[in-house]
């Protein structure tokens, strides 16, 4: 019943270059078109609506009705269900959290080093470079497989002082019985944390407006047309050669 109005506020500050597409021959600007796939003209922005592929071309149009009427309450607050420790929190429910899948070849090197990273309780910082940006990560193991987390370089973390909305706020004052009841509810209101007793609500409710309009007849079938193919991968890397040329180069630092 215990009602905060809020503001959300970026707590990072992203660090990247910008570069634009260029023509070799003249440095001019490249375009970017939106192209229909079957008859290759350009199609306007206000023409562009958003669709649900049920079916195999056969699609449902959806309108921005659509997405504000499903869970309304969900869209603009922040609803606290319960209170978990920290500790018990699993990683792997961080934002943007990347399986790391061995290539062929490379199993025993893959699996290797999760069994050693196990073994000694530790996990890897590492650095990647993703379209563009360098990015920190962190690399853990997780059941038998490694996960790779993104995280953020120390000057992309905004202090508080430097975010303009706490500028003009001053601390409010409240009294320990106040302080008192408030520790009492968190208490009342902790729980095991359990992954599976949380739903994405708005996304069962866009689903149940979806599964109307197809019900209803609303939906049209689009003529196939062929995707281009998606280029492999020919870069395999064994762990297990540049496992040894490591430990040889760190037994001759120590020499």
């Amino acid at each position: 019943m215990l009602n905060i109005p809020v503001r959300l506020a970026k707590a990072e500050e992203e660090k990247n270059l910008h570069f634009s597409m260029l023509d070799e021959k003249n440095l001019a600007p490249i375009k970017y078109k939106k192209i229909n796939a079957i008859t290759g003209k350009e199609v306007p922005y206000d023409r562009i609506v958003k669709g649900y592929e049920y079916k195999k071309n056969e699609y449902v149009v959806m309108t921005e009705s659509d997405f504000k009427a499903a869970n309304v309450e969900a869209t603009g607050t922040i609803d606290i269900g319960s209170f978990v420790n920290q500790e018990e929190v699993d990683l792997m429910y961080v934002e943007k959290p990347y399986y790391l899948v061995p290539e062929k070849n490379a199993e025993k090197g893959y699996f290797l080093l999760c069994e050693a990273m196990k073994k000694s309780k530790k996990v890897a910082l590492a650095k990647i470079v993703m379209t563009t940006k360098q990015h920190l990560a962190l690399i853990m193991v997780r059941g038998d497989f490694l996960v790779l987390e993104l995280l953020r370089f120390a000057h992309e973390v905004l202090d508080t002082n430097e975010v303009e909305y706490f500028n003009a706020i001053k601390k409010a004052k409240f009294t320990a019985k106040e302080l008192a009841m408030a520790m009492q509810l968190i208490s009342d209101m902790t729980e095991k944390w359990n992954p599976v007793h949380y739903k994405d609500t708005y996304y069962d409710d866009l689903k149940n407006i979806i599964d109307k309009k197809i019900k209803s007849g609303k939906g049209k079938v689009v003529q196939e047309y062929e995707l281009p193919k998606a280029a492999k991968a020919t870069n395999i890397i064994d762990l297990m050669p540049l496992l040894k040329a490591s430990l040889e180069k760190k037994k001759k630092k120590r020499a």
